[in-house]
């Protein structure tokens, strides 16, 4: 698996990774059996390395993403207290040409006051807010019907372990 040249993935067997096509319906409305996307994630291998990839192939809608989608509460600690220390690195990875051009900015979902035991005046409060650190490129259908659409995946896949 080329996602293994720059990380270490658990889930090396592209079956193992894919989810279901099986819509849950019990309390929807919508009764349509099957999903209209087709999706996978990988996990990164061991208890050191935390995160994942995550792809989603659909018309109109397709995108991949890496990054932190539900740290627990001892990595979401530990993120916040580095950053807290020194957000010099990470400031200058989110302003570099390549990140912004190929993820456009940080994503996930952030609190709307300071965290536990952090100080509001803090210099990375922005960053401190975060309780998900995704990283998503969207895709256009012209895209990922294109021959190079794999290579170019791994490609931004791969520039998530740089995160």
């Amino acid at each position: 698996m080329e996602l293994n040249t720059h990380d270490v993935i658990e889930t090396p067997s592209g079956k193992k990774s894919l989810h279901r096509i099986y819509r849950d319906t019990r309390f929807s409305k919508e009764k349509t059996p099957y999903k209209t996307n087709w999706s996978g994630s990988f996990r990164r291998a061991t208890k050191y390395r935390r995160g994942g990839y995550y792809f989603h192939i659909e018309a109109g809608n397709s995108f991949i993403a890496g990054g932190f989608w539900s740290p627990n509460p001892e990595d979401l600690k530990r993120i916040r207290d580095d950053f807290n220390f020194d957000d010099a690195n990470m400031r200058k990875i989110l302003k570099s040409k390549n990140f912004i051009s190929t993820f456009g900015t940080l994503q996930g979902e952030q609190l709307k006051t300071t965290p536990k035991g952090f100080d509001a005046e803090s210099k990375a409060i922005d960053l401190l807010r975060y309780k998900q650190f995704l990283l998503i490129r969207k895709f256009t259908d012209n895209e990922v019907l294109s021959d190079d659409f794999l290579m170019k995946q791994i490609k931004h896949l791969n520039t998530c372990v740089l995160f």
